[in-house]
């Protein structure tokens, strides 16, 4: 009997498979359990349609993704801080802050913890920040810190 593994079987073999079992392993425990479908003609043409139709819209997600990082890209954003007695901040600009002021000020919905900051930022001055968008992709964010 053949059958298309539908989960990965550990001794089997990998989602996507078409693998030949026994008859009474098939019916038994792949097909009653849920890890694998009856290969016939029309279910393989079902399960290749739907990884199709996945890696479309991966593809487009990933556009997708790539325009929003040139859009960021091009802004440059500016927070302000009060400053101490000796020209250093008061605290740390943070994530959260950061991750706000860009949904505030330009719109981008950005949660903090894709925000990267190598160190914290206790100093005015200008900083590259990354900002992890998915599948790989980081856009560089120019962030200036300005005192008040």
């Amino acid at each position: 009997m053949k059958v298309l593994l539908i989960k990965d079987v550990k001794s089997l073999g990998k989602a996507g498979e078409i693998k030949e079992v026994k008859d009474g392993y098939g019916q038994n425990f792949l097909i009653a359990k849920g890890f694998a479908k009856l290969a016939t003609p029309e279910v393989i043409r079902q399960f290749e349609a739907k990884k199709k139709r996945e890696a479309e819209e991966e593809a487009a997600k990933i556009e997708e993704l790539k325009a929003l990082k040139e859009k960021i890209e091009k802004v440059k954003l500016t927070i302000a801080r009060p400053l101490g007695a000796n020209g250093s901040l008061f605290g740390a600009v943070t994530k959260d802050e950061i991750a706000n002021s860009l949904n505030e000020e330009h719109g981008f919905e950005v949660d903090k913890k894709t925000v990267e900051v190598d160190k914290p930022i206790k100093t005015i001055g200008g900083y590259d920040i990354g900002i992890k968008l998915g599948h790989g992709i980081v856009a560089k964010l120019s962030l200036e810190v300005i005192g008040e």
